[in-house]
């Protein structure tokens, strides 16, 4: 198990320090701002969607690794997929990040790839806000989207 771990870790690392997807976009996106107060976490999405399709996305902040790598990570996961399984990855991922047992059923066909590098947080409750901020940031922007 501890070269599985060395792995996630090295994949956190990668894009923490090489983000994907790190930048602004122009309206018509729409961008919301994403913010931790207990550690000071900060964290933009910028999201274009089109035709019911995320067609780009990129984020702005500061933070943790945890964060950024999060943000990086979820940038790449979703850019180019239909809003309904944007909205998918979102379910599966909060429920990877979640202690407690979640009833609600997962789609099996959605698979997160590099994203199951942070699965550890989970052993770090305070961490998992870190980890979850852009997600959250991300479902925001998703509902002006829809307006």
């Amino acid at each position: 198990m501890a070269g599985l771990e060395d792995l996630y870790r090295e994949i956190i690392l990668d894009h923490y320090r090489t983000p994907r997807n790190r930048g602004e976009l122009e309206p018509p996106a729409v961008s919301v701002e994403g913010h931790n107060p207990l550690c000071g976490d900060e964290i933009r999405v910028y999201l274009d969607v089109q035709d019911g399709k995320v067609t780009d996305v990129k984020f702005s902040g500061s933070g943790c690794s945890i964060s950024q790598s999060s943000a990086s990570m979820m940038t790449n996961a979703i850019k180019g997929k239909s809003v309904e399984d944007v909205k998918a990855i979102v379910r599966k991922f909060k429920h990877m990040m979640t202690v407690e047992e979640d009833e609600t059923p997962l789609d099996e066909n959605v698979k997160l790839g590099d994203l199951e590098a942070l699965q550890g947080v989970v052993k770090f409750p305070v961490r998992i806000k870190c980890a979850t901020l852009s997600w959250n940031t991300l479902v925001d922007a998703l509902a002006l989207t829809e307006k």
